[in-house]
C-alpha cells in the first residue's frame, strides 16, 4: 500500500523551506522595504512566489482545486524536484521507458538515480505483465510515463493498473494531452494519492519562450514541491504571458483546431510520399515516420532549410515532424516530394 511517508527522503521531510519576504507579508498595499529591492523601475518587486493568480485561473480551466496545483519553471524543473523530493542520490531507483523523452535520463544523471530503462514493445505500449516484478524492489521509488508520449506520439495503455500496483510515484507528463481526444489523468488525482500528472504552456498554449510548467497532485505531495523549489521561481513577466493566453481561451481553442486540421492532412499526404515507409498514428502535435535512411533524409531536408528531428537513435530510421503552418507542411511535402 502507497504511504507517501515511506517514499520522500527524510530529510526533505525535515527540511525547514526557505522563508522568502512575500512569504512573511503577502499583501499589496503599503511601503516595500523588507526585501532588498531597488525602489525604482518597472520590473523591480520580486514576483509572486507561489503564483496564486495562475493558481486560480487552471482550477477553474481544470477544475481542480488550487491546493493541488504547483507551477515550476518549465516540465523540467517539475521532474527535478520529483528526483530531489523521492529519490536519495546513489541509493534509490527511477523507471521509465523507451524510446520516450530525453530528460528523464539526463536528471536522474544529475541526481545521482539510476533510471531502469524498459523498452515499449512493437506497438510502443508498455508490456505490464513484464514491469511487475520490478514493483517489488524497495529502492524504486519513482516511475515516469510520457503519454501522449515522445516521440512516438501514442497514447501509453496500462497507467492506472500501474498506479494501483506500484507503491511509488508514478509521474505522468500530459505534455502533448491538449492535443489529444484522451482526457487528462487530472480527474484520477483524488483516485490516486500516488500520481502526479505534470503539463507544459510550451506546446498546445504556445508559449514555449515563456518556460512554465505545472504539476496537478495531491495536496502533500505539492506541499512538498513547494518545500524545494526556489522562492521565486517563475518570473513575473512570465505568469503575466500565461495569465493572458489564459484570458483569450477563444484563440486558444482556434488555433488548436487549426493545428488538429493540419495533422489530419499532413498524415493523410505523408503517406503518399515516396521515402516514406510508414506514418505512426499520433496524439499529439507532431507525427513519427519511418523513412529509407533518417539520416539521408534528415540531411536532404535541412539542405532545403526544413528542420526536422532526426530520431534514428530511439527508433531505427524514424523522423519526428512536428505539424507547422499549412504554408510550412506545405513546404516539408515539396521537399520530400524533391528527395
Amino acid at each position: 500500500m502507497f504511504e507517501l511517508k515511506n517514499i520522500v527522503r527524510k530529510n526533505i521531510l525535515e527540511l525547514k523551506p526557505y522563508s522568502s519576504a512575500r512569504d512573511e507579508f503577502s499583501g499589496s498595499d503599503g511601503v516595500f522595504l523588507d526585501a532588498n529591492e531597488n525602489p525604482f523601475g518597472a520590473l523591480n518587486r520580486y514576483p509572486d512566489p507561489y503564483q496564486k493568480d495562475l493558481k486560480q485561473k487552471l482550477s477553474v480551466i481544470k477544475s481542480i482545486a488550487t491546493e493541488n496545483i504547483f507551477i515550476g519553471n518549465g516540465s523540467d524543473e517539475v521532474i527535478d524536484l520529483a528526483f530531489r523530493i523521492f529519490c536519495k542520490p546513489g541509493k534509490d531507483k527511477a523507471l521509465t521507458f523507451t524510446p520516450s523523452y530525453g530528460m528523464y535520463e539526463v536528471s536522474a544523471d544529475i541526481n545521482e538515480v539510476e533510471l531502469i530503462k524498459i523498452p515499449l514493445d512493437d506497438t510502443f505500449q508498455i508490456d505490464f505483465n513484464s514491469i511487475k516484478t520490478y514493483f517489488l524492489d524497495e529502492k524504486l521509488k519513482l516511475l515516469f510515463i510520457c503519454s501522449p508520449n515522445n516521440p512516438t506520439g501514442n497514447t501509453i495503455n496500462h497507467i492506472e493498473l500501474i498506479l494501483q500496483q506500484f507503491d511509488g510515484i508514478v509521474m505522468v507528463d500530459e505534455a502533448y494531452i491538449d492535443f489529444s481526444r484522451n482526457e487528462s489523468l487530472i480527474s484520477k488525482i483524488k483516485m490516486y494519492p500516488n500520481l502526479i500528472v505534470a503539463q507544459t504552456f510550451s506546446k498546445a498554449w504556445g508559449l514555449a519562450a515563456v518556460r512554465v510548467g505545472v504539476a496537478y497532485a495531491d495536496d502533500k505531495i505539492i506541499n512538498l514541491f513547494n518545500k524545494v523549489k526556489a522562492p521565486y521561481n517563475v518570473s513575473e513577466l512570465n505568469q503575466k504571458a500565461v495569465l493572458k493566453v489564459m484570458d483569450n481561451i477563444s484563440d486558444f481553442e482556434k488555433v488548436l483546431a487549426i493545428i488538429l486540421e493540419q495533422k489530419l492532412c499532413l498524415e493523410k499526404a505523408l503517406k503518399s510520399v515516396k521515402v516514406i515507409k510508414k506514418v505512426y498514428s499520433s496524439d499529439a502535435n507532431f507525427i513519427l515516420v519511418e523513412t529509407e535512411n533518417a539520416e539521408h533524409i534528415y540531411n536532404q531536408l535541412v539542405a532545403q532549410k526544413v528542420i526536422t528531428r532526426n530520431r534514428h537513435s530511439l527508433v531505427k530510421n524514424c523522423i519526428r515532424i512536428t505539424v507547422g503552418t499549412p504554408e510550412e507542411n506545405q513546404k516539408l511535402l515539396n521537399a520530400l516530394n524533391k528527395i
